[in-house]
């Protein structure tokens, strides 16, 4: 994704720089994007799998449940920067999003 939408931002100056200085902008910036999406990734797979791994085993089961608590966690977490809204809309969509994913899973198993 970083590498998409890295190459999607355009250098202010573009009509200024020759071919090879955007071409090495372009691949910089791609750099940035990918390393800054491979950290977000990484720190939402770290909340998810740590909140359902604590609701699983507080619950002390496996089911569709603590995909749905985990996602509310992550989701709120993500977005709590944003305020009370935010963190309720990233909970509840996460949330929902998590349950789709397992549901789809469930079914190719």
């Amino acid at each position: 994704m970083g590498l998409f939408f890295g190459a999607l931002e355009n250098p202010i100056m573009s009509e200024e720089m020759t071919a090879r200085q955007q071409i090495v902008y372009q691949a910089k910036q791609m750099g940035r994007k990918s390393m800054s999406h491979a950290k977000t990734f990484a720190v939402m797979g770290l909340i998810f799998s740590a909140a359902e791994c604590v609701v699983e085993k507080a619950r002390a089961k496996h089911d569709i449940t603590n995909s749905a608590v985990a996602g509310c966690v992550t989701g709120g977490a993500l977005a709590a920067k944003g305020g009370p809204q935010a963190t309720c809309i990233g909970c509840v969509g996460f949330g929902a999003f998590s349950v789709a994913i397992e549901k789809f899973m469930e079914r190719h198993t």
